[in-house]
């Protein structure tokens, strides 16, 4: 018992106030409800003499009452006992709804002493007293006690109005308590669900790619994907080296791990190595607490590095240590954490350039390049480009409440663009082109890039370009068209409209219909002698 039991309380009133400020107590300190009613129910055994205390509630989905807590019956022993709505004594008051007093259990034939726990009944007058827990107007189950009355110290009817006060908190208690269990249970429910979500938008089959190198690109992340071994991704910016870190991650045994992602370009040195490895309370100004680190949050999964070429060299070191041990220290602390982490890096730069320039150290270049996958640029796999353009076009469709769609002169002038940014560059451009755009149907004028290097690049690339080879040919020289090419063609009448306006670079550029900007990127492009009259 607490303390409270020393209370000086010399009256059944005293004693009655100072139980119920201890249920009360009680009740609000724990989510634990059955811990919480066997407490209750000691409390009112040691304050008031009230014996074999009894909570029953009702099973939402049979409507029967089962036994949460009772003193002196084991947890077997209360798992096999039910009640029937109207069924005995408890039953009768949960169909009622209201209290019952029987002064003599041992006389009256609806009380079925199902628990076992009153064999001198028959030879001893026993008292039972039942209520009903409630909230609102819904009875959410009976609170039942056991008294042996002795002459002049107990009153049923203050008995009645004690219990009553005890169930109704009781009741609230129990209301709160489902509450907290469903939203859990939600809570659970929409994270699986979520979960499941994940594992099937980072399928293999859901990343577009047909060309031949994409194939052996998804062969090779089914290889490594069951294993432990480090990956390091590489390839030009754009090119979706996350979507495929996300795919190793959850084709993995670690699916259901943490997946944490980290640009280790964004950051200086000092807040990488907080982000990573994470801080005690005072590590730093401004530390008013500990925080988790990326390796700490990332254990049980996946840790994915993006950038690792713009890392720190000096921070190198302190990451080779912890990618070696599994071992790490916060900023600021002194207690050594052990991790299990599978470490997936991506880079865009050139690592053994960089090497051998001393800007990456050999030895966490050896570490991290353990199965090394290369991402090519959208470029060198053009027949990617229509697949991926309806795949996008859809996402933005449906996002922006539209339903636009891709002409055979749109497609073809996607075919002939550089794409430097790659697949976000082409995000973005399919976006614009939406958000601007006033039919649904999209044509090949509608991307006006009739201008930008990366199209004229591009549409030489589509002329030299070998599809399932994942290299483009050499490009001839822009100063000096192929004879016969749509890029002669272009020169040619660009150099006609110059004489015949008199070389007016505005008035052939309203002819021409481009800007003059436009013109001069293309004079300049094809190597045409400005003259002077």
């Amino acid at each position: 018992m607490t303390d409270l039991q020393h209370i000086p309380v010399s009256t059944q009133k005293g004693r009655e106030l100072a139980a119920l400020y201890e249920v009360s107590k009680i009740l609000a300190s724990t989510l634990d409800l059955e811990k919480a009613l066997l407490a209750v129910l000691r409390i009112l055994d040691g304050f008031l003499e009230m014996k074999k205390g009894t909570v029953t509630l009702v099973d939402p989905d049979t409507k029967d009452l089962f036994i949460e807590a009772a003193l002196d019956l084991s947890e077997e022993e209360r798992r096999r006992i039910r009640y029937r709505v109207g069924e005995g004594i408890t039953g009768k008051v949960l169909a009622t709804g209201l209290p019952m007093v029987i002064p003599d259990v041992g006389s009256e034939p609806l009380f079925l002493d199902k628990t076992h726990r009153r064999p001198e009944m028959k030879v001893k007058h026993i008292a039972f007293v039942a209520v009903p827990i409630r909230r609102g107007r819904e009875t959410l189950g009976v609170m039942s006690i056991d008294r042996s009355p002795r002459e002049g110290m107990f009153s049923y009817e203050e008995d009645l109005r004690f219990l009553s006060m005890v169930a109704n908190l009781i009741g609230q208690t129990v209301a709160l308590h489902r509450q907290i269990t469903k939203e859990r249970e939600d809570l659970l429910e929409e994270q699986s669900r979520l979960k499941n979500q994940l594992h099937r938008a980072h399928k293999l089959d859901n990343i577009v790619g047909q060309s031949k190198v994409m194939h052996s690109i998804f062969e090779a992340v089914k290889r490594v994907a069951p294993s432990r071994a480090t990956v390091l991704l590489r390839g030009e910016s754009g090119t979706g080296k996350e979507l495929i870190a996300r795919a190793i991650h959850y084709n993995s045994p670690r699916a259901d791990g943490p997946f944490i992602a980290l640009n280790c370009a964004a950051l200086p040195e000092t807040l990488l190595e907080a982000e990573l490895f994470g801080y005690e309370k005072g590590a730093f100004t401004g530390a008013t607490g500990e925080k988790k680190g990326r390796f700490e949050l990332a254990h049980g999964g996946t840790l994915f590095l993006d950038e690792i070429g713009d890392m720190p060299l000096s921070f190198q070191a302190k990451l080779l240590r912890v990618l070696q041990e599994k071992r790490f220290e916060r900023l600021g602390g002194t207690r050594t954490l052990k991790v299990d982490v599978r470490l997936i890096a991506a880079t865009n730069r050139n690592l053994e350039e960089a090497v051998s320039k001393g800007a990456f150290r050999s030895d966490l270049y050896f570490r991290v390049n353990v199965v090394t996958l290369y991402l090519p640029p959208l470029r060198e796999r053009r027949e990617d480009i229509p697949p991926l353009a309806q795949h996008i076009l859809k996402r933005v469709n449906q996002e922006y409440g539209r339903s636009c769609r891709l002409t055979t002169n749109a497609l073809e002038v996607l075919m002939r663009c550089a794409w430097p940014g790659n697949v976000r560059e082409l995000e973005n451009c399919l976006e614009r082109v939406v958000v601007m755009q006033k039919e649904n149907a999209i044509a090949g004028q509608d991307f006006h890039c009739e201008s930008c290097p990366s199209f004229l690049q591009g549409a030489l690339l589509s002329r030299t370009f070998t599809p399932g080879t994942g290299t483009p040919a050499k490009l001839p020289p822009t100063e000096a068209p192929a004879a016969d090419s749509p890029e002669e063609d272009r020169r040619l009448r660009i150099l006609e409209t110059l004489e015949r306006c008199g070389w007016v670079q505005a008035k052939a550029a309203r002819m021409l219909g481009l800007t003059v900007r436009q013109l001069n990127y293309r004079i300049q492009k094809y190597g045409i002698e400005v003259r002077k009259l």
